[in-house]
């Protein structure tokens, strides 16, 4: 049987993407692994925080609410950036980056929000519209919805080979050969990997270890807490059933594509960075993980045909932010891989901006 599209990849990216063209075309989709969203998917922080990435990712995230909401995969959270006075400036840049976008933010004072929050961490920037994602919920709910609509999914079908003759791409996996009319790269930490193997000259997208730890402190921390960022990028925490904590050092380190694990000095360098900003007292590490994030070079996503070799179809470079802008940017990209209009949910925003062709 020769599909309309196959793609590559059955994290929150291909099975977005799947459940906005399954209704339209068919669909395979072939995923490297056992288990669908192994990897970035099924290790992610799990926040929606629109500031996330930045103005150009905004427009995503924004545009992704209603649909989060619609779906109740949301809980209220809110957040908060922190900072000391010698960071006051990053705080003030803050404020003056999302100016004009539509973003709830305000200048509180942080030490009367957090209990046991250290003096000297006496600047904070607001976001209350920061909430919890229900990760599992989201990605079943786009697989679901790509079955229902007719899509298959094949599970260990690692791609090995792609050629393509005429208007088709002969694909070779581990669970066998497949033909497609159009190949979409939603492959995450491997989509220059699957490039190559496509005969596509790859983008860059470049994948990076963020570590993950799951703390019991002392006092333990109360439902409500928010989430809590360091305004200079050096850490993040938010609270977790049961009076826990994750913790993370907002670490970007380069890795290779595969099954990451967290680094014992990782652990160390994140619990020394709470330490010195909370008066909590440290109980034990319950857990630590790691999971991939990649970036393109300018660090917006990628949607887009490659205008180098027919057929082929970029939905990669999502970083962190790949959930929380999912039914978005899985609507921008439909529209481009269909040819069609952009939903109204996503009409207003620039496709442009997230084109493959701004590499070349």
């Amino acid at each position: 049987m020769s599909w309309d599209i196959a793609i590559v990849g059955a994290g929150i990216a291909g099975a977005a993407l799947a459940a906005e063209v399954a209704p339209h075309a068919r669909v395979l989709i072939l995923e490297a692994e056992e288990v669908a969203g192994y990897h970035a998917t099924g290790r992610s922080a799990a926040f929606w925080e629109e500031t996330y990435g930045g103005p150009g990712v905004q427009p995503l995230t924004a545009a992704s609410r209603g649909a989060f909401d619609a779906g109740g995969f949301l809980q209220p959270l809110g957040s908060l950036h922190i900072g000391r006075e010698d960071e006051r400036g990053k705080i003030e840049g803050m404020l003056a980056q999302f100016a004009g976008t539509g973003v709830d933010l305000s200048l509180v004072d942080p030490r009367e929000r957090i209990a046991g929050l250290r003096d000297d961490w006496n600047l904070a920037v607001w976001e209350p519209s920061c909430a919890y994602i229900d990760v599992a919920g989201l990605h079943a709910a786009a697989l679901s919805r790509a079955k229902k609509a007719g899509a298959e999914l094949v599970l260990d079908a690692a791609l090995t080979g792609a050629t393509r003759t005429g208007d088709t791409w002969r694909l070779e996996t581990r669970a066998g050969v497949y033909e497609a009319k159009v190949l979409v790269d939603a492959a995450g930490a491997w989509a220059d990997q699957v490039a190559t193997l496509a005969g596509v000259r790859p983008i860059g997208i470049s994948p990076f270890r963020r570590t993950l730890v799951q703390l019991r402190v002392d006092p333990p921390v109360p439902d409500d807490a928010p989430h809590v960022a360091h305004i200079g990028g050096d850490f993040y925490f938010k609270p977790e059933a049961g009076g826990r904590l994750w913790l993370s050092p907002h670490d970007e380190i380069p890795s290779d594509p595969g099954d990451v694990q967290p680094e014992e000095l990782d652990i160390a360098i994140a619990i020394d960075r709470l330490e010195h900003t909370v008066d909590w007292r440290i109980e034990r590490v319950e857990r630590s993980w790691a999971g991939l994030r990649s970036f393109a070079p300018d660090r917006l996503p990628v949607y887009g045909f490659d205008d180098e070799v027919p057929g082929f179809f970029w939905c990669a470079g999502q970083g962190g932010f790949g959930i929380q802008t999912a039914p978005a940017a899985s609507q921008v990209a439909a529209s481009l891989l269909l040819g069609t209009a952009p939903d109204a949910a996503v009409a207003g925003i620039d496709r442009e901006r997230y084109t493959p062709a701004r590499f070349r």
